[in-house]
């Protein structure tokens, strides 16, 4: 049985192409369903390989495959994006990721400790979804998106490596997922809006799974790998202009590598930095801005369930328009600011989904009416 096993996936396997995304592979189980595929360059039957499997809010599968083919070629991932899975109906993406599962397994040879899933958007919650769901994902790339529910966890049984734009209407969900998971994670923080990460941080997600693994005996300790991951975050660091940054960067380096090298000496001086009084201050300040915006989104959707009041109509929808103008102005400033960027991230919470919102037809008017520009590339 093993024989005929082992043939039939070389079989499966041997007219599809190495070192080239190949656009649409069908599942052999149900041909309905199909994914965008990357195989190393050398990848062969004689070993075990890690797989990543993705998710796009539109079903664009090779834009996820993209994302991630420079890192799965230098560390030998195979990564697979579906090409049904999309933002509407559960079961559509369920569905998907069952037929995907089932053909990658029987199709090529899968280390089962290292399975990871990943997703943009709504794709990033199908990922965490199902990783939350099972116990055989081993990590989730998580972009620009959290848990299906939104809501902050403070322990995940798998490992969660998180991106956000500066300018993405879910950075801030992002940012309270950083705070409150106490569990092995690591949330990165590019330039951008609501898009899959570009080349540098999706080679760093793949890179801090890889630490991961070494620290969980996944994957065997790779000595120089450390020594050079530990010196590209070094090099962050040195690059660092803000001390409130660096504090994050030493705690993180200080998590990730901690149990594979001695860090002491980074816990103690992120200790240090933390106590100086204008450091102290800048770490307070940013907590700060995080609640702040999160309690201006709250205040926008709690005047726009009060528009369903007839009593308070009015002057909920006058409140709303004094809030749309005000951020308006702000995001339209000729000059970047840490105000432009909120302001613009919260045009874009407030103005996203309007057609599935069942919202006052004014307001919705309104709405239209401060629409902000998407930002970036690939966002859905």
């Amino acid at each position: 049985m093993l024989s005929v096993s082992l043939w039939a996936s070389l079989v499966l396997a041997q007219d599809l192409p190495r070192g080239q995304i190949v656009d649409e592979v069908r599942c052999s189980a149900d041909p309905t369903q199909s994914y965008s595929l990357y195989l190393p360059s050398n990848y062969s039957q004689e070993r075990e390989w890690s797989l990543l499997i993705g998710f796009h809010p539109a079903a664009r599968g090779r834009a996820i495959v993209e994302t991630y083919q420079a890192a799965a070629e230098k560390y030998g991932y195979i990564v697979a994006g579906s090409n049904n899975s999309r933002n509407g109906p559960w079961q559509t993406s369920a569905t998907s990721v069952q037929a995907m599962s089932a053909d990658l397994s029987q199709r090529f040879q899968i280390d089962l400790k290292r399975v990871y899933l990943t997703g943009l958007s709504g794709g990033a919650r199908v990922a965490m979804g199902i990783a939350a769901g099972t116990k055989a994902v081993a990590g989730v790339i998580a972009s620009s998106a959290g848990y299906p529910d939104s809501q902050p966890r403070k322990s995940l049984p798998f490992v969660v490596f998180g991106t956000a734009g500066t300018e993405d209407f879910n950075y801030i969900e992002m940012r309270l997922l950083d705070r409150a998971l106490t569990t092995p994670h690591r949330v990165v923080v590019f330039e951008g809006g609501h898009t899959l990460p570009p080349p540098p941080v999706a080679m760093d997600a793949i890179e801090w799974l890889e630490l991961q693994a070494m620290k969980s005996s996944a994957k065997p300790r790779d000595e120089p790998l450390i020594d050079q991951l530990l010196g590209k975050r070094q090099q962050a660091m040195t690059a660092s202009t803000s001390s409130a940054a660096t504090v994050h960067l030493l705690q993180e380096l200080a998590s990730d590598f901690g149990g594979l090298r001695d860090v002491a000496g980074f816990v103690a001086r992120a200790a240090e930095l933390s106590k100086q009084k204008d450091v102290k201050s800048a770490l307070s300040r940013e907590r700060a801005e995080d609640d702040a915006e999160a309690r201006q989104v709250g205040d926008v959707f709690a005047l726009e369930a009060a528009l369903r009041d007839q009593e308070r109509r009015m002057e909920s929808l006058g409140r709303l328009r004094d809030a749309l103008q005000r951020l308006a102005r702000q995001a339209n400033a000729d000059t970047d600011s840490t105000d432009r960027r909120r302001a613009r991230r919260l045009l874009r919470t407030i103005t996203s989904g309007i057609s599935e919102r069942g919202l006052d037809p004014e307001y919705r008017k309104l709405l239209e009416q401060y629409r902000q520009p998407g930002a970036g590339r690939g966002g859905g």
